[in-house]
């Protein structure tokens, strides 16, 4: 198969395709047999029909328009990856010799990706601001304190609540209706005074409150109620009894219960190594991301408009469904958020432009190194290789929309999806965890617990 490229319009091209007979004949021979298996013909079994008595009976050209329809969408799908393009859009395609023993010719126009071309000099001297690393003793402490407020203990308080009390309620949740909403209403539930579980306000109305007291808040549940979340409701509290957290000393004693070490400076020691880690990891994403801008940054290319509009489209569905899910509509969501409808569009679609063009560029970076989509090499501009390689490895969706096509299916452009580094939690001892976050256990006398 011979093919050619030209440029027609702006990204858009001309795809000429030529196939030899001997390289199509297998194609049409499969095409009679296909037919043969179909047809009836006296004096033949099934499968078993002549070509020239197909011919006879059938007519070549059915054959002929058979065979074409079958395979011009492979051949243009192996042209397109033998040029290495990346259709956008479903091909125009016209016949341009359809002849017996003579090759097969056809054209195909139609819009495609733009390639970014690099040389090495435009990215093996990047060089981006690396973020600070270093763990500071505040950065340790704050770990600590973490640790001490997991093995707190709760004792009365014999004055009004504070922020990170606990105090024990009733708490009565309704609706617009005046119907009680199952899901937020609780009986002699121990409650964490700055949690949000039930929204901001109630926080705000526990503060100086005393055991007997009740209040009554109007707020829009929080996104975990599910269905329920975002939804308007007048919550109703009683207020029972009143705990402050009794948290330990940072001393020896508490580095053993709360850790495997003998003493608090081995501890600090192990949480300085273990945040050094976490902060390296997130200092090597942020590289990652500023390389990327970087370079986005230099270059200037015009997006087909369709490209761009595809893009948008499928974020605005996917926030759509994400609203859905949260038995909202989009509308009620932009609402809640002070938007509109034109802001998302707009929000949408500036994320589209950053989305295409990162993937233009590590596309041409991964181009410019000749990465194979199992390459493990690298040899230049080593805070985009992770990236670069993981595009080399998704080239392949350049070909999507040709299948597509085949199916009659629109193609869906390709996206890179920045993956966050993991996040490394300090060590602590192993417990049974069976209550809610930040609450201690409740414990009789002065016996330590964990969470």
């Amino acid at each position: 198969m011979q093919t050619t490229v030209e440029n027609t319009e702006k990204h858009t091209v001309k795809l000429t395709v030529e196939i030899p007979p001997d390289e199509y004949s297998k194609e049409l021979d499969a095409t009679y047999r296909s037919i043969a298996n179909q047809v009836k013909v006296p004096g033949f079994r099934k499968g078993k029909v002549p070509k020239k008595i197909i011919d006879a009976q059938i007519g070549r050209d059915v054959v002929r328009e058979e065979f074409l329809s079958s395979s011009v969408p492979s051949y243009f799908r192996d042209a397109v990856r033998e040029e290495d393009l990346a259709p956008i859009s479903d091909p125009e395609i016209q016949l341009e010799q359809v002849e017996d023993d003579k090759p097969l010719i056809f054209t195909a126009t139609v819009e495609v990706r733009p390639r970014l071309e690099f040389a090495q000099d435009d990215y093996a001297g990047l060089k981006v601001e690396r973020p600070a690393t270093q763990v500071t003793d505040e950065d340790i402490d704050e770990w600590i304190d973490r640790l001490r407020e997991r093995f707190a203990e709760l004792e009365p308080a014999d004055r009004p609540v504070r922020v990170e009390d606990f105090v024990t309620v009733d708490v009565l949740t309704t609706g617009p209706l005046g119907q009680e909403v199952a899901e937020a209403t609780r009986t002699d539930y121990l409650y964490f005074v700055g949690s949000g579980e039930f929204g901001p306000k109630l926080d705000e109305e526990l503060v100086a409150t005393k055991p007997g007291d009740i209040l009554k808040v109007d707020d829009d549940l929080p996104d975990r109620y599910g269905e329920m979340g975002g939804a308007g409701v007048s919550i109703q509290v009683l207020v029972k009894d009143v705990k402050a957290r009794r948290l330990p000393d940072a001393d020896d004693e508490f580095a053993k219960t709360a850790s495997e070490f003998d003493t608090l400076t081995q501890l600090r020691d192990d949480l300085r190594e273990r945040l050094t880690e976490m902060k390296e990891r997130e200092a090597e994403g942020m590289i990652r991301d500023r390389a990327l801008q970087a370079m986005i940054d230099t270059v200037d290319v015009e997006l087909p408009e369709s490209l761009v509009d595809e893009e948008t489209e499928h974020r605005i569905s996917h926030a759509r469904e994400r609203a859905e899910r949260a038995g909202l509509t989009l509308e009620q969501v932009l609402e809640s958020q002070g938007w509109d409808e034109a802001r998302l569009r707009q929000d949408s679609r500036d994320h589209a432009i950053r989305a295409i063009k990162s993937d233009l560029v590590l596309e041409g970076i991964a181009r410019a190194e000749k990465l194979a989509s199992k390459s493990a090499e690298f040899g230049t501009a080593p805070a985009l290789a992770s990236l670069v390689a993981a595009r080399a490895a998704l080239r392949l969706r350049n070909f999507a929309a040709c299948d597509q096509w085949i199916a009659r299916a629109k193609e869906v452009p390709t996206r890179t999806i920045p993956v966050a580094p993991p996040t490394i939690v300090p060590w602590t001892k192993s417990v049974s965890i069976t209550r809610r976050p930040n609450e201690p256990k409740l414990v009789t006398g002065r016996t330590k617990t964990a969470s």
